[in-house]
């Protein structure tokens, strides 16, 4: 026996148990005449492209249902492929020749519509994905070529780990959108869901890990509820002398996630993850007798919800489905999805459209096969609208996927624009864009992107990150892409605007102070909240140097402190005569936002301000600004000895984010206490607690801190008395640390 049968040793096998002799010598000579003209070929993880060939085939013959000239085609069609793809016209028609005396006219026929099929150029938009399936059918002569083609892209995502991470995204993205889309047409339900299932899988990693490990953990739960629940029904069909078998099947991982989005409910707000089948074996006269037979003894047993009631037997669907469903109530709030069908209906909805050609069979003539034909395009037509309202959809995930000219594709958040789309390809394609084209129309660089654009990127070499690009960036890589190049330039500038200072200060003969202490007095002056921002204006010429040497002079003259003091005596004659704007600081004070763990400025450990706070900024030579409260304990001594450091300083009014403040709390020394302040504070106040800390004292007594994120000093006061009313609870003030 050949390497290449003992290989496929097992596939063989499953041949033989489902087709003839001469079936099974037939695919022994296609796995020869393949192995023999993919000699070399290899997939991703170095293992030959035939296990993709013979994987295809093991699909189309034992899930997909198709015959021996499908099976053969499967094995064969990376051979044309190839060939096809090489642009050598006779060696193309060498091999179909050869083809067609070794395995017959329809094979050919067949591996030809793939060859097609393979060549087409796709990229990925919401018009072109109609085009696309227009196409498909199109080229497929015979009908089995669609079948096939699901069952190569099936394979492919089984196998999906092997291919590098863009092209893993591509391929999911086309399986979700295009492949699974013609699966649930054709009633190929069971390949339509492992697409959806494997695409998420690559596409979400973290919510379908999420799924799967929940659906674990409620596995033995959901088998034993299954089987109380099947305790009175299976007496009652064996009285009644019916032939069953019972199946349960769980919710997609796909289905399960989708619904979780577009009802916004976790896991467990999902009520029906499983369903039941009960599955009649019985000819085809007595079918629906049968099916509403069953009906009767289940809605007997258990309440039917009449709104849930599908009759698809009477009339099936336009695919051929037919079933019963019923969702039927199981006590204690929970509802049970019951589908009741034939072995044969059964057939129909697990193989869709190949289930009618198993069933009526290609020997019954060419008009058998146009009919099944001209259905699968009926079939294939009546999916644009959905394709493309699909494609409208706003994303459930708050993710879009748009492409590159080449078809390459990129995952981004929802809002993301096109300079966001050029960092996510290169950062110096980010760094040089000047705008861009989304399916073919000039557009600026902040044009936001939508599901299924195509995007080119427009580049200028003079071109440069601005600050202002980070206004409407939303990814963290070209935020971070900006900020690092941003950050370069100011290292740049304030090098050469210290070394330009310094050599200033040398010439003007202004040596009697340090650098560090006339950098911090220029910064009052110029309300720079660092030295670095001052040596960038020196470097990039925003202050001219003859003003310094005059500011300096009469700093240092002491002629400025005159002016100082008389500007504070004025500005306190003024709080005098109107009270009222001592409230209001000056329009120059430094705002205190969002920001607030910027480097720029920093809050002060030494007093913990939080917004609400009265405060004020103090320019340190190093570390930028250190925002102090009004009354901290060391402002006193700032205030006197470095007036001219002294920042005004203010909070803005929508200021977001969280602040820690500490609790200096006194309670009695009793067993629960400490678990009663914890509830207070994270379940009634809903208040993250950082650290606690509690010690006796002996005494009867304990002491420690608790120390809590709160937004504003307004929900410490609330914080304070809410501590206080729990009883037991002695004393609690908030400490600066």
């Amino acid at each position: 026996m050949s390497n290449v049968l003992e290989r496929y040793a097992s596939f063989r096998a499953k041949i033989a148990q489902m087709f003839s002799t001469t079936t099974q010598q037939m695919v022994d000579v296609a796995l020869q005449y393949a192995e023999r003209h993919l000699e070399g070929q290899q997939r991703y993880d170095n293992t030959p492209m035939l296990d993709h060939a013979v994987g295809v085939a093991h699909i189309v013959a034992t899930e997909v249902g198709l015959g021996r000239n499908s099976t053969v085609a499967a094995i064969i069609h990376d051979i044309i492929r190839l060939a096809a793809k090489g642009n050598d016209e006779q060696q193309l028609n060498d091999l179909l020749t050869e083809c067609k005396k070794l395995f017959g006219k329809e094979v050919v026929g067949i591996v030809s519509g793939l060859a097609n099929i393979s060549e087409l150029n796709f990229n990925t938009d919401k018009e072109q994905a109609s085009s696309f399936r227009d196409m498909i059918v199109a080229y497929s002569e015979d009908p089995r070529v669609i079948l096939i083609k699901l069952a190569d892209r099936l394979e492919v995502m089984r196998s999906i780990e092997i291919f590098p991470e863009a092209k893993r995204i591509k391929k999911s993205w086309e399986s979700l959108n295009l492949y699974a889309q013609i699966a649930h047409k054709l009633g190929l339900y069971n390949i339509k869901s492992e697409l959806e299932d494997l695409a998420l899988s690559q596409l979400e990693p973290e919510s379908y890990k999420h799924i799967v490990s929940k659906l674990a953990e409620s596995e033995q739960e959901r088998l034993a509820f299954i089987e109380r629940f099947l305790e009175p029904i299976r007496p009652a069909l064996d009285n009644a002398g019916i032939k069953y078998h019972i199946k349960s099947r769980t919710k997609s991982v796909y289905s399960i996630w989708n619904k979780m989005r577009k009802q916004q409910v976790d896991f467990e707000g999902v009520y029906d993850i499983f369903a039941l089948r009960i599955i009649i074996d019985c000819v085809k006269e007595q079918e629906k007798a049968q099916c509403w037979l069953v009906y009767s003894i289940v809605s007997d047993l258990y309440t039917p919800n009449t709104d849930r009631m599908r009759d698809w037997i009477t009339i099936p669907k336009s695919n051929g489905y037919e079933s019963l469903h019923t969702t039927v109530s199981a006590g204690d709030g929970k509802w049970v999805e019951i589908q009741i069908r034939t072995e044969r209906m059964n057939d129909v909805a697990e193989l869709g459209i190949a289930a009618h050609w198993r069933y009526k069979g290609v020997n019954q003539g060419a008009q058998t096969s146009e009919q099944w034909l001209q259905r699968l395009r009926e079939l294939m037509d009546q999916t644009k609208e959905d394709i493309a309202e699909r494609f409208d959809a706003s994303p459930a995930s708050g993710e879009i996927f748009v492409f590159t000219p080449n078809g390459d594709i990129r995952k981004l958040p929802e809002g993301a624009t096109i300079l966001d789309f050029a960092f996510d390809i290169h950062t110096n394609l980010g760094s040089t864009c000047a705008g861009g084209k989304v399916n073919g129309r000039a557009v600026p660089i902040r044009e936001q992107l939508k599901n299924g654009d195509i995007v080119e990127i427009l580049t200028q070499k003079n071109q440069q990150p601005k600050a202002d690009w980070l206004n409407f960036v939303v990814t963290t890589k070209a935020r971070q892409r900006i900020k690092a190049f941003i950050r370069e330039e100011q290292a740049k500038n304030a090098k050469l605007g210290r070394e330009e200072l310094e050599r200033k200060l040398k010439n003007w003969k202004l040596t009697s102070k340090s650098i560090d202490e006339v950098v911090a007095y220029l910064c009052k002056y110029y309300k720079q909240r660092t030295g670095t921002a001052l040596y960038e204006l020196i470097a990039t010429e925003k202050i001219d140097l003859t003003t310094v040497k005059e500011l300096l002079n009469r700093w240092l003259s002491g002629e400025a402190d005159e002016e100082r003091r008389a500007a504070e005596a004025a500005a306190e004659r003024a709080r005098r005569q109107n009270p009222q704007q001592t409230k209001q600081p000056s329009s120059d004070a430094l705002i205190i936002d969002e920001g607030i763990n910027n480097i720029v400025y920093k809050l002060a450990k030494c007093c913990n301000p939080i917004k609400g706070d009265e405060i004020f900024g103090f320019v340190t030579i190093n570390a930028g600004i250190t925002i102090h409260r009004c009354d901290c304990p060391n402002a006193k001594h700032i205030r006197k000895n470095y007036p001219y450091r002294i920042m005004e300083a203010k909070w803005r009014e929508q200021a977001q984010g969280s602040f820690r403040v500490t609790i200096a709390i006194t309670i009695q020394d009793s067993a629960g206490l400490v678990n009663k302040i914890t509830e207070v504070v994270s379940h009634d106040l809903k208040l993250n607690i950082r650290t606690i800390n509690l010690s006796s004292r002996g005494d009867g007594t304990g002491v420690g801190t608790i120390s809590v994120e709160v937004p504003s000093t307004s929900v410490v006061d609330m914080l304070l008395h809410a501590i206080m009313r729990i009883k037991g609870v002695q004393r609690a003030v908030r400490v600066n640390n």
